[in-house]
């Protein structure tokens, strides 16, 4: 009898205000198939990065720019705006880049573009669809919305980024790339919450632990340090692991102050960032055992994907940051947003 109650008042907590029926497990497998999309956009975005793909397209075409050059005239008029850049001007052009090696780096920036494209869509079209036919819950209308404009914040963002490659310099600013990197991962977490918090609908919605914000902030600065290194090529400072240039600590440069060291200096950053992955390893193992007895999946899950973090790392390194190691680096540290996602939500449950 009790148990029918309950069955009764979850049925009746499903229905939207008048709109019609809630369907928020079918919203939750939808949000789960855009943050596969989200993944699979942080790996090609690390592709292009890594194959110095990114300032190939020259321009922002938000919707005539979906397609690509279709005939040799088009590819040469791309080609002859790529010529204009510093990148080429000062590094390619005289390396004697041709037209088929601007082909490929143009594939991989427009692949990058074109899945940008497709998430928005895959966000919004779907959201406008179940809002008509009063599918989304009340008070989940303005997050899944938020979550639509941050991609449509994100491709702004991207923009903003290859602009600052395009006059001055011959590679994109550190800073925008770390903000677009970290918006895209912050979206990725985003995304995995609410789906989570929609599959237990009717259940008073999950929140952040005392714990869970303290390991966030630890992995943010890691996070943060890795898009550093990224955008600075800082992991090209040292290919031996644990001594950087046959010591501990490399000699960097302080000339311009610690501050401009701590954020600019590729030997200090790649040095922290190859550090500061063990305060974050120590804690999410702190927080990934605190959830093993709430639910031993995600426990296992961010287990697994920091220690494979950490090796894939050291690998990276050791590699010269050979490209395929250190792409799968990147996305599993998109994989392991993921896994801290679902841990601090179920914490986040018994609070």
């Amino acid at each position: 009898m009790v148990a029918h109650s309950a069955k009764r008042s979850s049925s009746e907590a499903l229905h939207d205000a008048g709109t019609g029926t809630a369907r928020p497990h079918l919203l939750a497998r939808w949000l789960f198939i855009v943050a596969g999309l989200v993944i699979a956009i942080v790996t090609v975005g690390g592709i292009t990065r890594l194959t110095e793909s990114g300032l190939s397209i020259t321009e922002w075409k938000p919707f005539l720019g979906a397609l690509p050059p279709m005939n040799e005239a088009d590819w040469q008029a791309e080609f002859e705006l790529y010529k204009q850049i510093p990148e080429y001007t000062q590094i390619n052009g005289p390396a004697g880049m041709d037209l088929a090696a601007f082909k490929t780096i143009y594939f991989w920036e427009w692949v990058h573009r074109q899945m940008g494209r497709v998430i928005g869509l895959a966000l919004l079209l779907p959201f406008l669809w179940f809002w008509l036919r009063g599918a989304i819950p009340a008070g989940y209308k303005l997050r899944i919305g938020a979550l639509v404009a941050l991609v449509g914040l994100q491709g702004s963002i991207g923009w903003w980024m290859v602009a600052s490659g395009l006059e001055a310099r011959t590679d994109v600013s550190h800073f925008r790339l770390s903000v677009h990197l970290l918006t895209a991962l912050f979206l990725l977490g985003g995304l995995v919450w609410t789906a989570l918090d929609l599959r237990r609908f009717g259940q008073r919605p999950a929140r952040f632990t005392g714990l869970s914000i303290a390991v966030l902030a630890v992995l943010f600065i890691q996070l943060l340090l890795g898009a550093w290194v990224a955008g600075l090529n800082a992991g090209l400072a040292s290919d031996t692991w644990p001594a950087m240039q046959g010591q501990f600590v490399p000699e960097f440069d302080t000339s311009r102050g610690a501050l401009w060291a701590l954020t600019h200096d590729p030997f200090l950053l790649h040095w922290l960032h190859r550090w500061w992955a063990f305060v974050a390893l120590a804690a999410l193992i702190v927080i990934a055992r605190k959830v093993k007895p709430v639910q031993r999946g995600a426990s296992i899950a961010l287990n697994a994907t920091v220690g494979v973090q950490v090796i894939l790392g050291i690998l990276t390194v050791l590699s010269g940051v050979a490209i395929w190691i250190a792409v799968a680096h990147q996305t599993v540290g998109a994989l392991l947003v993921v896994a801290f996602a679902w841990a601090a939500h179920a914490l986040g449950r018994q609070e």
